[in-house]
């Protein structure tokens, strides 16, 4: 019997373990890799850098934490959820709170140790060590529940392509990607090689919050760490550029099947951009070295999906953004989840909407971009 799909979280995470390097790394790189070590407060961190400060795991692991309780540090792998890294109390943790699924994204600062360093190999060691651990000890053990996304390399296109088509090989339904193909700081026709890969291997692509423009070494608590600002904003606030940049370059029109995701980033700023971008590419679209064969707004509902937390304005807004271009998630286990209450959080946001459009937007398109059946 295939399951029934009420609520699929787009965007959640997994909390590297501390085995994870260890175990499927090359001896040889072990004293590069990440290793855990105390916070200072009572909790546990990864160590990037011998000379740099710890990087806690606190907000990563704030699930079935009271806001007031939520930090940076005091929090232990051995008393986080067993679910942030093991498979089998993760479905328990999913069915605590409702959830039919999840797509798994790791850490970017996690990534970033591993783009930062001058050795390809060693880079390429990191990056196939978390794919195949999530393969390994998610994917495989409920490919219905855990939907897997390869993490793409920071080295160049070739590079990839190969990463993608292993990764497609071992169940993963798309890849995530931390800067283009291409580590261009921003997108260009050297990456269109790899989108004609992805979208002959039907693999779609996704930006986790941002497109890294620069490859820089981790910082301990994320790009704006102790920031309201940050907190409130850096998904929009990057993606705003990102996405119409993207679009921009015109590259849905030549890979015209490829899907793309704007995750973490929410939604409800999307009509606003969309008017603007088909404003000013009508007005201007004499002159402008951008040529598109249709409006801007046409290659959104289209080629992307975006995935959105707790945004009303998007909920209310969602036949302006596109009923089949939204898909929301939980963040789980990170600071912006609401386990276990997410069942009541989504009957608050989605009051008042249809049961065809609500079961659209919290799982059947996601159900559907993955293959789940």
């Amino acid at each position: 019997m295939s399951r029934e799909y009420r609520l699929i979280s787009a965007d959640s995470h997994i909390l590297e373990p501390p085995h994870l390097w260890t175990q499927y790394m090359p001896k040889k790189f072990h004293d590069k890799a990440p290793r855990v070590v105390p916070d200072g407060e009572g909790g546990e961190a990864w160590q990037f850098d011998p000379n740099g400060p710890p990087a806690p795991i606190g907000i990563y692991a704030s699930a079935g934490r009271k806001h007031e309780e939520v930090r940076w540090t005091g929090v232990t792998f051995a008393t986080a959820n067993q679910g942030n890294f093991h498979a089998k109390p993760r479905i328990e943790e999913q069915d605590i709170d409702g959830v039919d699924a999840e797509v798994l994204f790791g850490s970017a600062r996690m990534m970033s140790h591993f783009f930062s360093d001058p050795d390809p190999e060693f880079q390429m060691a990191g990056v196939q060590a978390f794919n195949n651990w999530l393969a390994e000890e998610f994917v495989k053990v409920a490919p219905d529940r855990f939907i897997g996304l390869g993490a793409m390399p920071a080295l160049n296109v070739d590079a990839c392509i190969k990463e993608m088509e292993r990764c497609q090989k071992l169940g993963m339904k798309g890849v995530w990607l931390n800067t283009m193909p291409s580590v261009g700081p921003a997108i260009r026709p050297a990456d269109d090689k790899f989108w004609d890969a992805a979208q002959s291997l039907g693999m779609p692509v996704h930006f986790h919050v941002r497109v890294m423009r620069q490859v820089q070494k981790p910082k301990p608590k994320g790009v704006r760490g102790d920031d309201l600002t940050g907190l409130a904003t850096v998904g929009a606030s990057s993606m705003i550029t990102d996405l119409p940049e993207i679009i921009s370059s015109g590259v849905h029109d030549r890979f015209p099947n490829l899907t793309w995701v704007a995750v973490e980033t929410g939604a409800g700023w999307v009509p606003y951009i969309l008017e603007q971008m088909d404003d000013r590419w009508w007005r201007n679209r004499w002159w402008l070295p951008v040529k598109l064969k249709h409006e801007p707004s046409f290659y959104f509902r289209r080629n992307w999906r975006v995935a959105f937390m707790i945004d009303r304005y998007a909920v209310h807004n969602r036949h302006n953004i596109g009923i089949d271009n939204m898909m929301w998630s939980t963040d789980y286990p990170h600071h912006g989840c609401d386990w276990p209450e997410t069942r009541r959080v989504v009957d608050e946001m989605f009051t008042g909407v249809p049961d065809e459009e609500r079961r659209k937007l919290c799982a059947l398109n996601a159900a559907k971009l993955y293959g789940l059946a």
